[in-house]
């Protein structure tokens, strides 16, 4: 081997673009549609992400998908996902298909992060819809293994019904906790429900909160974003304390391929985490069906 192929091959061993091997610990479906993974590292090494931040997640002869990290960083020696299997996709079912013992790829992590600390010290309010559970379970686990760093914290989930209700165990926990504020709705309801039946936005009205001191985190699907955020500037909340993951594609992560780019914003840098204010400054590079979020 001569000293180009040398370097070369020391410049592989840190790149960015080269997957880490990682296998399955732990698998199983929560729903019809959403599955849950624990994964380690190859040589259980850290992962080192932040609430909010993303993996690239790649499968041998299938490609990569971009998948939200649902864990804790306080979770130690491995790391959470939950994938949502797409119908008449590649790697959602190929991801599905993976089972205790399976091996893949991880590069990551990826994008921003929750402003921890900006939020530490303040009160905290954070309104879940569907799927908007996964990126914001790391956040919520976070919160509680480091409580006493934060204010009163009050979370909201809202779901279609209750068989799509995803980690349901931990939900059941969080209702029970003396030292958090929760509440549910579905949709719609079975003939099991006992709880609240509406849009998540019928439950925000009833929070009562001082909003200066106050940061609202909101993921969910992109129509919620709207209604959501209007009724989080009704209680007073500022645009800058109100902050938000929006859904792209991405594909290289590193801000290099342009598919996640609105403009001059490369999703997968500068996002996916924003505030009210910088998609307020972002409206004009936005287009209905790219970034979600209308200001």
């Amino acid at each position: 081997m001569n000293h180009t192929d040398q370097a070369f091959q020391e410049i592989l061993k840190t790149s960015p673009y080269k997957p880490m091997k990682a296998k399955v610990v732990r698998a199983h479906k929560y729903t019809e549609h959403e599955k849950f993974f624990r994964i380690e590292l190859d040589g259980k090494k850290e992962l080192g992400h932040a609430p909010g931040q993303f993996v690239q997640v790649s499968l041998f002869g299938q490609g990569e998908a971009p998948i939200s990290i649902c864990s804790s960083p306080t979770q130690k020696g491995s790391f959470d996902l939950t994938v949502r299997r797409i119908p008449g996709g590649v790697m959602t079912p190929a991801i599905h298909a993976l089972e205790a013992g399976s091996v893949l790829g991880i590069r990551g992590p990826f994008g921003n992060a929750f402003p921890l600390d900006k939020m530490h010290g303040n009160n905290i309010l954070i309104v879940a819809g569907g799927l908007g559970i996964v990126p914001l379970r790391s956040l919520i686990n976070y919160i509680l293994d480091k409580r006493k760093d934060f204010g009163e914290v009050q979370i909201l989930l809202g779901c279609k019904t209750p068989k799509d209700m995803l980690f349901g165990d931990e939900v059941a926990q969080w209702q029970k906790r003396a030292d958090i504020k929760f509440n549910c709705t579905v949709d719609k309801a079975d003939p099991d429900w006992k709880g609240n039946v509406g849009l998540i936005t019928s439950l925000i009205p009833g929070v009562t909160l001082s909003p200066k001191q106050t940061y609202a985190v909101v993921v969910g699907p992109p129509i919620m974003y709207k209604f959501v955020i209007g009724e989080l500037l009704k209680k007073g909340i500022p645009e800058h304390q109100i902050v938000v993951s929006l859904e792209r594609k991405m594909k290289c992560g590193l801000g290099k391929c342009g598919h996640c780019q609105i403009r001059s914003v490369y999703v997968c840098q500068c996002g996916p985490v924003f505030t009210f204010e910088q998609l307020k400054e972002m409206e004009g590079e936005c287009h209905e069906g790219e970034c979600h979020v209308k200001a």
